[in-house]
């Protein structure tokens, strides 16, 4: 069993409004995502990885788009859910979002 506790954990600048903290096991990573430049005017583009994908609303609110599914209004407390190889995107409605993403298998391209 791993336990970190949430100031032992570096963020990761990703880029200018999104940084992440990433845990994972051998088969299972969770991140979790802060945002900090909303609300956006568009989503960001769309785009699909082959890894299942799990995500908690924790702070904030966005707009949800999966690829032939109707757009969803998610605010903190919501949850989604993403099939492999699916386009999805996000558009930002608060300033701040923070989501809590969960992956299988490993999204080695965040490592």
């Amino acid at each position: 069993m791993a336990v970190l506790k949430f100031d032992e954990v570096p963020y990761e600048k990703v880029k200018e409004g999104l940084q992440r903290k990433i845990i994972h096991t051998d088969n299972l990573m969770c991140v979790l995502i802060d945002f900090s430049n909303g609300p956006w005017d568009e989503p960001e583009p769309p785009h699909s990885h082959p890894h299942e994908q799990a995500s908690y609303v924790a702070a904030g609110e966005i707009i949800f788009y999966c690829e032939d599914e109707p757009e969803q209004h998610l605010k903190a407390g919501d949850m989604y859910a993403v099939a492999p190889n699916k386009k999805h995107m996000v558009k930002l409605l608060t300033k701040n979002v923070r989501l809590i993403d969960s992956f299988t298998p490993l999204r080695e391209d965040f490592l």
